[in-house]
């Protein structure tokens, strides 16, 4: 079922880093509207899908998902790279290092970590693509978000391209509402 590329979905290359920036993006990993949580969202709300074409939309976008979980990382890992103890502590980012060093954990921007209780699975059509509509747009504001704290071009590309998919998710857990 899965095939790897071994690429991001969309390129990073961050030349500078900022452990500021990536103390706000890092939300987009493990927080309350984040890639990971939308990814097993949707991968496990397609169990209880009683129709073939919506379980594979659900597969399709949950996939993807984890594409996003992959940039949101690399921009991560980029943000963070060669990081002085000075740069860190000066950044505010001493917290986050204290118990991750630059590795990358799913945490919400507020330092809350990773929980299943960000995403919903109720087994019925309407509520699940209610849910997941609700969830986009909410992920689509945390991005215009980080988009008004970001000044560095090479931030700002893969977060607008990561925003623009959140609108075509959106649009197309739409879609079994027109065709059905």
């Amino acid at each position: 079922m899965w095939q790897y590329e071994k690429k991001l979905q969309y390129p990073v290359n961050i030349k500078n880093p900022d452990p500021r920036m990536a103390k706000v993006i890092i939300t987009q990993l493990g927080g309350p509207d984040g890639e990971l949580g939308a990814s097993l969202r949707y991968l496990n709300q397609r169990f209880a899908m009683p129709y073939a074409e919506v379980k594979g939309l659900l597969t399709d976008v949950g996939t993807e998902e984890l594409a996003h979980v992959e940039m949101i990382s690399a921009i991560l890992y980029q943000l963070t790279k060669g990081l002085s103890i000075d740069e860190i502590k000066a950044s505010g980012f001493d917290t986050y290092f204290v118990d991750h060093t630059t590795g990358i954990y799913p945490i919400a921007a507020s330092g809350a970590p990773f929980t299943a209780a960000y995403f919903q699975s109720k087994g019925d059509i309407i509520t699940d693509l209610h849910e997941n509509m609700a969830a986009e747009q909410k992920a689509r504001t945390t991005y215009d978000n980080i988009l008004r704290l970001a000044d560095d071009p090479d931030v700002r590309d893969p977060i607008r391209f990561l925003r623009q998919r959140e609108i075509v998710h959106y649009q197309r857990f739409g879609e079994p509402y027109r065709s059905g």
